[in-house]
């Protein structure tokens, strides 16, 4: 299992350090060492001006003198270390100490890569002589020499921490400075092909810190180093989330917050979420990666915890949210939501330590389906608010019912997050059964068994619908008037499920094409019974007795054509059909029917009244057939004086 780093448990630098593994003698007093200038203190003037021209040939001894340690049996005691050389060896390296801290502005460390490598491996040669007596039997080893270089390590520690620390910081050059000022912009551009890119930082700053953390991991310094770099990094973190506008609000705020103020909050959380996945979770792995390149558990724990930081506020704001009241309007801020949770995982995967990984993969996926579960609840009850619905007045002219219209939009838009939804129902396809109480129709149940929870779901809604404008055309006393608003309704409907993709494949062409039978169903049974009584006034039974034609007979019938003919158009002229295609369709299908047969009857009977007075003649003939199609050019504007022009 991969090891996890677990800051809180770390002590400071200095005491956690004053004794590492070697046993060997009294802690020196810290003061001098816990100093970050070291501007006054007496070493360093006895070590500013050291002459390091031997240096090499120092090192080589001290090399030389901690491979036999190692080849020594521990329960004996060790040779006298060489004194001499320790001591000098000790003023070198404080003495590249003194002069990293007099270097001018900025960090110290990384101005020379050469001089840097150099320091470093002296600094892990006084590391490793130490190791090598502490391996030995307390009591076994007893010299003020490597007393001088425990503190020596600890000097030099604590300068590479402090440089470490300046480098998490901020930038260390001028044009750096200028790149990175504005920490909300980190991760934003694609990165150059082959050339890595970190949140705030250039290559070579990247590459100093990865310089220090391997020295300093590999002297035993670990936790101080991990320190320094979870808390520059998560304060780092805080402010770009902060850039997010996102606020961090308690439970109990939430539970207060009117539903125009949360909303507010969710779309800056999704932000947040979103920035997480796509810049701030990549950003932060590749630079832990980079950083410590030379121990992947302890990137992988740093990240861990980090990203667990995080993640744990991002999810008590959904916990929140959840407990709220559900209503309607929520459904979609809550898909997106559940969205941003789903897309979060992939951010976190192989990134995180396989134990705090799945830990954490365990508790978003969980949040997630919290959301999920819902959204299934709030649009089930879509169900309840169409039952709910039963109003006593009808929609003036069978206009399209408010209720048709809150519905269908609520469904279109639902099916952008077709793929979401069908997500969701198919994870909670019990609960969503459950919850559904609509007695499935027959044209429900010849369905595909194959179909979907969601496309369920949505046809259950539809036909449900269909059901309530059922019973809301009963309201209607004219059943033409009832047809009209029936084929309104279902007109604007179909147009609705067409129009979307979406919800058209959810639901499937066979269905679609049986409403659509339906609505032509209606459309013939207007016909039937408005113009199919119309035309039984010009019917020519009975016109005609021994073979001629009964006068009295045809003028009853032109005088009940044009009575009823003038009812149904001032009537009809009021109704309402906002669909112009429907509007179209009607008008010629009625014109299609009405004006042949029109024609004809006062083809075959005009003359028979003509023959007489012309004054007897106008008083029948009321209308010729370009009047009738022109008034029937005025039907269903919802407009009462649309009479139309007679024709002359």
């Amino acid at each position: 299992m991969e090891k996890t780093y677990h800051p809180e448990k770390s002590g400071s630098f200095i005491g956690r350090h004053a004794r590492r593994k070697s046993e060997v003698a009294t802690t020196p007093k810290t003061s001098d060492v816990s100093d970050a200038s070291y501007a006054d203190t007496a070493w360093r003037e006895t070590v500013e001006h050291v002459d390091d021209r031997d240096a090499d040939e120092i090192s080589l001894s001290i090399d030389q003198f901690t491979s036999t340690l190692s080849s020594i049996d521990r329960r004996s005691s060790p040779p006298d270390l060489p004194n001499e050389a320790v001591e000098t060896f000790s003023k070198i390296i404080e003495s590249k100490i003194v002069k990293y801290y007099s270097a001018d502005g900025g960090n110290k460390f990384g101005k020379t890569e050469e001089e840097d490598a150099r320091f470093l491996e002296s600094v892990l040669r006084v590391f490793k002589l130490t190791s090598a007596f502490g391996d030995f039997e307390a009591g076994a080893v007893k010299t003020t020499s490597l007393d001088r270089m425990s503190v020596v390590l600890q000097r030099a520690m604590l300068f590479l921490e402090e440089e470490f620390r300046g480098l998490l910081e901020g930038p260390t050059d001028e044009d750096t400075m200028k790149e990175e000022s504005d920490r909300c912009t980190l991760h934003e551009t694609e990165p150059n092909k082959g050339e890595p890119e970190f949140p705030g930082y250039s290559a070579e700053a990247v590459a100093r810190m990865g310089r220090i953390t391997g020295a300093m991991v590999s002297a035993g310094y670990e936790t101080e180093c991990c320190q320094v770099y979870s808390i520059a990094r998560r304060n780092a973190f805080t402010e770009a989330l902060r850039c997010t506008e996102f606020n961090w609000v308690t439970i109990e705020e939430i539970q207060r917050m009117q539903w125009e103020a949360l909303e507010g909050d969710i779309s800056r959380w999704i932000s947040a979420v979103k920035r997480c996945s796509t810049v701030l979770f990549p950003g932060e792995r590749s630079l832990c990666d980079a950083v410590f390149s030379q121990n992947r558990a302890i990137s992988n724990g740093l990240f861990s915890n980090l990203a667990r930081a995080v993640i744990i506020q991002l999810l008590n704001f959904v916990d929140a949210v959840v407990l709220t009241r559900r209503s309607a309007e929520k459904l979609f801020k809550y898909l997106d939501m559940y969205e941003a949770l789903r897309d979060l995982v992939p951010s976190i995967e192989d990134r995180a330590s396989e134990e705090s990984g799945g830990e954490l993969r365990s508790e978003i996926s969980a949040a997630r389906d919290r959301i999920g579960e819902a959204a299934v609840y709030i649009f089930c009850d879509l169900e309840n608010s169409i039952k709910g619905d039963a109003a006593k007045t009808p929609v003036p002219g069978g206009a399209i019912h408010p209720l048709t219209r809150y519905v269908m939009n609520y469904l279109k838009y639902a099916g952008e997050y077709k793929d979401t939804l069908e997500q969701i129902f198919q994870t909670n396809h019990i609960l969503a059964g459950s919850l559904s109480s609509t007695t499935k129709s027959d044209k429900t149940h010849n369905l595909d068994k194959s179909t979907s929870p969601f496309s369920m779901q949505l046809i259950t809604v539809v036909e449900l619908l269909d059901e309530n404008l059922e019973a809301k055309s009963r309201l209607y006393r004219d059943p033409s008037l009832r047809y009209i608003f029936l084929m309104n309704n279902g007109r604007y409907i179909n147009q609705k499920i067409k129009g979307s993709t979406e919800i058209l494949q959810s639901v499937g062409d066979t269905w679609y094409r049986m409403r659509s039978t339906a609505v032509r169903q209606y459309h013939k049974n207007y016909q039937r019974e408005t113009w199919g009584r119309l035309l039984q006034c010009i019917g020519h039974d009975g016109c005609q007795v021994n073979g001629k034609v009964y006068k009295p007979v045809v003028k009853e019938k032109f005088k009940n054509f044009n009575m009823l003919f003038e009812e149904i158009h001032k009537t009809q002229s009021t109704w309402v059909v906002n669909d112009d295609q429907l509007q179209s369709e009607l008008r010629v299908s009625i014109s299609a029917v009405v004006i042949p047969a029109y024609r004809s009857f006062l083809g075959r009977f005009r003359q028979y009244l003509e023959s007489g007075s012309g004054k007897q003649s106008e008083k029948y003939i009321k209308y010729q057939s370009d009047d009738i199609e022109l008034m029937i050019e005025g039907l269903f504007d919802g407009n009462p004086n649309s009479m139309g022009r007679r024709r002359t």
